[in-house]
């Protein structure tokens, strides 16, 4: 109690562990709030939680608590699915996919991940599940960084139809992406072209400072 209150003013780190695919990992009490966090960037909680807070609110929470199945590429810490359980109060199923087991052991560990009952992790590369899973999502959230690198098969046609794929009508993606460079915004101004008259796509720029997120919505 006395770290998370002393972390008003200066950070607290109570855990670090290194990773062979996300590096290094720390968990850190700052401004009262624990947090997870890369070598230079928020992983999980603080900034990143508002951020896909925001993206949710703005597809709608009630929407979003009557959806079905949701699916979300990049896992961390585990904000944006304590986001749907205990705010949102979502009761139906949640998959996580994570590439990184030492962040769910973090997660299970810091962040009680393993007590939302309605959610499977399953620990995969999220490429290589949307190839193999048969089933259809209501919401797919893309929240994936290596640090504050995204991956380019994000961006590519292969996923990106493979994700529209999985989509059933009506249902959303929510896409969080990191704008650094003029590279990635130009980047991000492509990908939204890369959707038709059969989805209806929002930009949401300047989400805290260098965040800007997509809702996609599949309308047929």
């Amino acid at each position: 109690m006395l770290k998370r209150i002393l972390s008003y003013f200066i950070p607290f780190t109570i855990h670090q562990k290194k990773s062979k695919i996300s590096k290094n990992l720390e968990v850190t009490w700052n401004n009262g709030e624990l947090v997870l966090d890369s070598k230079n960037t928020n992983y999980s909680y603080g900034s990143l939680q508002r951020v896909l807070r925001k993206g949710l609110n703005y597809i709608g929470y009630n929407r979003v608590k009557n959806f079905n199945n949701i699916l979300v590429l990049g896992v961390a810490g585990g904000s944006v699915i304590k986001t749907l359980a205990d705010e949102i109060h979502f009761e139906g199923k949640i998959t996580g996919v994570e590439i990184d087991p030492q962040i769910i052991n973090i997660a299970n560990e810091y962040f009680e991940l393993k007590s939302i009952k309605n959610l499977n992790i399953v620990i995969d590369d999220a490429f290589e599940f949307v190839l193999k899973t048969k089933e259809k999502y209501d919401l797919i959230i893309i929240d994936i960084f290596q640090d504050t690198v995204m991956p380019n098969f994000l961006f590519e046609e292969f996923f990106i139809n493979r994700v529209n794929h999985l989509l059933n009508v009506n249902g959303f993606i929510l896409f969080n992406t990191m704008t650094l460079t003029k590279e990635d915004k130009e980047r991000n101004l492509y990908y939204r072209t890369r959707f038709d008259e059969n989805y209806s796509v929002r930009t949401y720029p300047k989400i805290e400072d260098h965040n800007e997120l997509f809702t996609i919505k599949k309308l047929k």
